[in-house]
């Protein structure tokens, strides 16, 4: 009886997963036929784009801007499923809520896009935004994810885009996962990129293209980095990673001046989301002074946007320590700089650049890597991680400026040759307050999150 009942269980599950199965396939719709390039056009360059063997090869040609071959609809809403192979030599992305408009840059094509990358950097399934603001979810924020897409073979992208959630996936292995609200609905481009005279004629290949509109079911929530640019908001799984707001967008709650029991009552405004420290006299504690967590924290995923005017010096500073006498200047306490650095003299004190922005100040100078940077007056992203072994990294806009090791020999050299020399146990308490700091020049703040790490 009992082999009897379970080979009904069986019967009835294998049934309503081949159900599903079918609803899922009748849901899907191809938007390559196999055959010919119908409901497809060319922007962009002068690639060659082909159908062969049932595939749309992509051939590259130099002196070429790069070329797309875009969809005649425009989608919203969807989840996309395709394979793609790549020369080695070159690279290639899959364009996705995308546009071509006449008022933009003659027509560039611009929008998110799915990297496809088999250089060495290995950013497959990364997000960049093509034409437009460059890489938005680098794979150095997924470690993990870089190990995903295979050289010389075929990979398969699972692509959604849902509301302002856009995740990726290759073969199988989550790579992206990017929240933003800058396009809602465009093209799907399939890219070939401009090359020189050197990788002409190497090729890109895609197949199996599929796209759903309707029922979408986002897979479950994994436990990837994510990337909100959506200011003072936390996305589902960025909650169930145990990221949290630090400053919740609108009051003083959890904050306080250094010294104090209670917030400035002047030198700081919070106005449409946006935290300002007022520009006063350019010098440490210019105005209301610094301001500090009322908790500490010690190993933590800390995130903040910033805004410098030109000229601005600030500092994020964590294991901050009320008890040093710094005779009423700022709080004492490793630093992420934060700087303009052509228009400040600090950045060009120190060592070897270790006061300019994103530095670990007067200690590490940052790398250089130009395109971390984004204009002064504009929006920035910067991220600190303390590991609970006491590795440390500073980030700019997704990329990675600096690492060391609290407490080594080497950290420790590095603060017997600062000017935190004389400071006891300088950076190395197990907690401290995490500070924004008053230098005298009007700087922003917003999106200010914490993830606390075991």
């Amino acid at each position: 009886m009992r082999k009897f009942l379970f080979s009904i269980l069986l019967l009835v599950w294998m049934q309503d997963g081949i159900s599903q199965s079918v609803a899922s396939t009748h849901n899907r719709m191809a938007l390559f036929n196999g055959k010919n390039l119908a409901g497809w056009h060319q922007l962009g360059g002068q690639a060659k784009y082909e159908v062969v063997d049932g595939m749309i090869v992509g051939t590259a040609v130099p002196h070429s801007a790069n070329s797309f071959l875009v969809t005649d609809q425009l989608y919203d809403d969807f989840i996309l499923d395709l394979d793609v192979k790549v020369d080695t030599g070159l690279n290639s992305g899959i364009q996705i809520r995308s546009e071509s408009n006449p008022d933009y840059q003659n027509g560039r094509v611009h929008g998110y896009q799915a990297e496809v990358d088999p250089s060495p950097r290995a950013w497959s399934g990364g997000i960049y935004d093509e034409g437009r603001r460059g890489w938005l979810y680098p794979l150095d924020l997924n470690p993990d994810g870089k190990k995903a897409f295979k050289n010389g073979q075929w990979n398969h992208y699972h692509i959604e885009c849902i509301g302002n959630n856009i995740r990726v996936w290759v073969n199988n292995i989550p790579t992206a996962n990017l929240v933003d609200d800058m396009t809602h609905k465009g093209f799907i481009g399939l890219q070939v990129h401009a090359v020189d005279e050197k990788h002409a004629g190497e090729k890109v290949y895609f197949k199996n293209i599929y796209i759903q509109t309707q029922n979408l079911h986002p897979r479950p929530y994994d436990h990837i980095f994510v990337v909100n640019l959506i200011p003072n908001n936390l996305s589902p799984q960025e909650i169930q990673n145990g990221v949290k707001l630090l400053w919740d967008g609108k009051t003083t709650h959890g904050w306080r001046g250094i010294h104090m029991q209670h917030f400035p009552d002047h030198g700081w405004i919070i106005q449409n989301g946006v935290l300002t420290v007022l520009p006063s006299n350019g010098q440490e504690e210019g105005g209301g002074g610094d301001i500090i967590t009322e908790r500490e924290y010690g190993a933590f995923d800390l995130q903040f946007q910033f805004k410098l005017t030109p000229g601005a010096n600030s500092g994020v500073k964590y294991f901050v320590k009320e008890f040093y006498d710094t005779h009423g200047k700022s709080g004492i306490g490793l630093e992420y700089q934060l700087l303009d650095d052509e228009r400040h003299p600090d950045a060009k004190l120190g060592v070897n650049g270790n006061r300019t922005l994103s530095s670990l100040y007067d200690l590490i100078p940052r790398r250089n890597i130009p395109a971390a940077f984004k204009p002064i007056g504009e929006w920035n992203w910067g991220r600190i991680v303390v590991y609970p072994d006491g590795r440390v990294q500073h980030w700019l806009n997704g990329y990675l400026m600096l690492e060391y090791h609290r407490g080594d020999d080497a950290f420790k050299q590095l603060v017997f040759m600062s000017k935190y020399k004389n400071w006891q146990n300088f950076g190395l308490w197990p907690e401290g307050h995490i500070l924004l700091q008053d230098h005298g020049n009007e700087v922003s703040f917003r999106s200010i999150k914490i993830q606390v790490l075991k």
